[in-house]
């Protein structure tokens, strides 16, 4: 059985380790996109360190859990978003003002919503962390 949705899949894989105390989760496969959402992430302190372990197929990411996530999901469809609407997106899918991050695929990359509204570049909604 294929899968459809790999970047679900992943943050469906973290949010179920969080859920159970682990300290540590392999996400597979691994994937250009998934790396981009690790590294928004790390960057803001939900998850620690992370590799990517070569199996010769498509790879295996390992992350270090800190115990910071409460709930992460994708968001499904991704909604383009202009730097303007961030805030009307943030009261959808954050429990609370400057609580989380929404990851957004924007043309200079992947980021938080935060840096594409101080950038002042809008994209896509890709998921979402608190």
């Amino acid at each position: 059985m294929p899968l459809l949705d790999t970047l679900a899949n992943a943050m469906n894989s973290i949010q179920n380790a969080e859920k159970l105390g682990k300290r540590e989760v392999y996400l597979k496969p691994a994937s250009k996109l998934i790396s981009s959402v690790i590294k928004v992430m790390m960057a803001k302190g939900y998850i620690g360190e992370f590799e990517f372990i070569d199996d010769d197929r498509a790879g295996i990411f390992k992350i270090q859990l800190l115990g910071r996530i409460n709930k992460c999901a994708v968001i499904k469809p991704r909604f383009p978003v202009k730097h303007q609407e961030f805030e009307i997106w943030e009261e959808k899918f954050l429990p609370a003002r400057d609580i989380g991050i929404l990851i957004v695929s924007t043309p200079k990359g992947v980021m938080s919503h935060e840096d594409a509204k101080a950038l002042g570049i809008g994209g896509r909604l890709l998921a979402y962390v608190y």
